[in-house]
């Protein structure tokens, strides 16, 4: 059992899940925060945001981004997915839409582990959505963003994805031991043994 509140954001418009983290009550960690409410969001909960974590670049999880970094909240990333946030190939992604202004405060490489207002943190990387997509474990809950889905996977035919390397990085996690929740960049949670037994991409 986690120790610590997850405060899930449906998106309002084009936009991924994202995920409001507090084991105290007062402070917050961001996953994937993807509309510019998301700041606003973690005050009227009392929450003061202290730091986001991305799971990838795409824009449709970086757009509350610009206002976190305003408001001086250090975002932080995979270490191989800074170079390509803000590159010409994500961008046209999306019809070359402006993304929010921001810096990567950081990275993280695979394995590594780091607390953060108290909550423990273990960053696996997992490739194949994007070259730079990482999945973040905390107690008994993954942050998947766009690698693991209930019943899928995410889209590879998108710069940078490749889809042996998706089929690599959800075996990764299916091997991790015992079960876990899943919070996933879009759609429903679901847990990892549900993926085991009836995700047909963990066992091809």
């Amino acid at each position: 059992m986690s120790n610590f509140k997850v405060i899930k954001v449906y998106p309002c418009s084009f936009a991924s899940n994202s995920y409001i983290l507090t084991a105290d009550g007062k402070t917050a960690v961001v996953i994937d925060p993807s509309e510019e409410g998301i700041f606003a969001l973690c005050s009227k909960n009392g929450l003061k945001c202290e730091c986001a974590l991305l799971t990838h670049g795409h824009f449709d999880h970086i757009g509350g981004c610009g206002e976190l970094y305003k408001n001086g909240v250090p975002i932080y990333c995979g270490e191989r997915e800074k170079e390509l946030i803000f590159s010409r190939e994500y961008l046209s992604i999306f019809g070359g839409v402006s993304v929010p202004k921001f810096e990567i405060a950081g990275t993280f490489k695979d394995g590594d582990e780091v607390e953060l207002f108290g909550i423990k943190f273990k960053v696996l990387k997992t490739p194949g959505h994007t070259a730079g997509s990482v999945t973040y474990l905390a107690d008994d809950c993954l942050f998947t963003g766009d690698t693991l889905f209930k019943g899928s996977v995410g889209r590879t035919d998108l710069p940078s994805g490749d889809f042996t390397k998706i089929l690599e990085s959800v075996k990764k996690l299916s091997a991790l031991a015992g079960d876990y929740k899943v919070y996933c960049g879009h759609e429903d949670d679901t847990t990892l043994e549900n993926e085991r037994e009836n995700n047909p991409y963990l066992n091809c």
